[in-house]
């Protein structure tokens, strides 16, 4: 399949389905919770079948891994698949911070190979293929940072889990900065704004899958906080933490990471 073909659906794809979100964004938008403390919006459903309905049909081979759609193991069975997150940073899109994304990825035999993420409230789509570069907004932008000191590093965090104190031993090491959906603070990183990205609690594959290709795309590296390679469309689709950044940060931020005692956090927490 020719990546250089797809991206562009997939980032028609993905801004069509920011332009729903946005008019959910701008008036009342119904909201319950799934399970506990863990939401979803019309919007999230609007974007969920919009972009299921233009990428399989460009694609109609394609397995299908979404949020926000039921799933089966069929897509196992898949040589190629999409991994979406419709509305990543649901929480974020209640409240009315713009720090939330659209989230597409196309994956082939556990590898991402193209990843689009694009923030509705801003109007930023960052979009590229594995190991030939990333535009921003439709410019070829610059890669990641350069930076190979783990200390001081700028490394962008959830909201949540400094709220839990769980970033409290390394407040004094690291720039921390607190951004909303997981796969905006991928995205970012990959187009060079901010060190690094670490998640010190499970994820799940829809959240991180077209921010790890992003970052691959400029040549960084992301892993789980063990620093075992990412290989998604599994049947466990969570994942332990990430780590995302140039490859020489990434490797003084996982030998900064194992000696702290970090503990693996259930998967009931993955939504806190």
């Amino acid at each position: 399949m020719d990546l250089t073909q797809l991206l562009p659906i997939a980032v028609s794809a993905a801004q069509a389905a920011g332009d729903l979100i946005k008019c959910h964004y701008r008036s009342a938008c119904d909201t319950w919770d799934k399970s506990p403390d863990n939401p979803v919006t019309k919007a999230d459903l609007a974007a969920d079948q919009l972009l299921r309905e233009w990428l399989t049909a460009a694609t109609p081979d394609c397995g299908w891994l979404s949020e926000e759609t039921v799933d089966t193991m069929e897509r196992l069975d898949k040589y190629c698949i999409w991994v979406v997150d419709p509305l990543d940073g649901t929480k974020e899109f209640i409240e009315r911070l713009d720090e939330f994304a659209v989230s597409v990825a196309f994956v082939q035999d556990g590898r991402p190979l193209l990843g689009v993420v694009h923030n509705p409230a801003t109007g930023e789509t960052i979009a590229g293929i594995v190991s030939q570069g990333l535009t921003y907004n439709g410019e070829t932008t610059r890669a990641l940072s350069g930076r190979a000191e783990a200390s001081g590093a700028q490394v962008l965090v959830s909201n949540t889990e400094v709220k839990r104190g769980m970033w409290a031993p390394y407040q004094d090491t690291f720039d921390l900065k607190q951004v909303g959906s997981a796969a905006y603070k991928l995205a970012r990183v990959a187009a060079g704004f901010g060190d690094a990205y670490i998640s010190l609690k499970p994820k799940h594959e829809w959240d991180i899958c077209a921010g790890v290709a992003l970052v691959l795309a400029v040549g960084g590296q992301a892993t789980d906080l063990s620093g075992r390679t990412f290989r998604f469309n599994q049947a466990e689709m969570e994942v332990n933490g990430v780590v995302a950044a140039n490859p020489t940060l990434h490797a003084a931020l996982i030998g900064l990471l194992e000696p702290k005692g970090r503990r693996t956090y259930a998967a009931s927490e993955i939504n806190l």
